[in-house]
């Protein structure tokens, strides 16, 4: 009987450690730690962007459009709650998304008008903003990716066999959404003077 014990006891611990547990829950850690950093990536550009638009504020009075376009989608972003719970409802973060293209066109537009302004373009300030906030785009940009990659990860961690068995009996983790490129993204963008 303690022979018969001992074999039923090894063979739980055997199967247990090729159930993939603790493989899902560190993927699905690693998913909220690349997060983080996609949070913070976007919490930097979102800091920097008053004092452009107060720079070019200075130079460009008359552009008032553009600059209430850039304040309204910074408000818009900073009005959704970042956090890790987006994670797990597609529609917040859907509109996390698109919040955040909000922000990236209503940049762009300002950039556009910076290039009418030759004055602006030398201003020591403004040229200092401007490089932080295309290292800030760089550093979304790599975050978005790890980001991506840590939801393949987790998501082929939770589907395939024996993962699968073992999340539907006792994790119940649901699939991911990567982030997506916005609508219209396939084609370039038109400048025009």
């Amino acid at each position: 009987m303690k022979k018969f014990m001992y074999l039923v006891f090894t063979l739980l611990l055997l199967t247990a450690s090729g159930c993939g547990y603790n493989t899902m829950q560190a993927n699905e850690e690693a998913v909220k730690a690349a997060w983080g950093d996609v949070e913070a990536a976007y919490q930097r550009r979102n800091d920097l962007i008053p004092n452009l638009v107060e720079v070019v504020k200075g130079y460009a009075k008359h552009e008032k459009e553009t600059l209430t376009a850039v304040t309204e989608a910074r408000a818009k972003v900073g009005s959704i709650q970042m956090s890790k719970a987006l994670l797990d409802n597609p529609a917040a973060f859907a509109q996390f998304q698109q919040a955040q293209g909000a922000m990236s066109s209503a940049l762009s537009r300002l950039m556009l008008v910076v290039e009418k302004y030759p004055d602006l373009k030398a201003n020591q300030n403004f040229m200092d903003l401007q490089h932080q906030l295309e290292g800030t785009e760089n550093r979304i940009n790599v975050a978005r990716v790890r980001f991506n990659k840590s939801i393949e990860t987790f998501n082929t961690s939770i589907r395939i066999f024996p993962n699968n068995l073992t999340n539907s009996m006792l994790l119940h983790l649901k699939l991911k959404e990567p982030f997506k490129a916005e609508a219209g993204a396939e084609k370039a963008p038109q400048v025009k003077f």
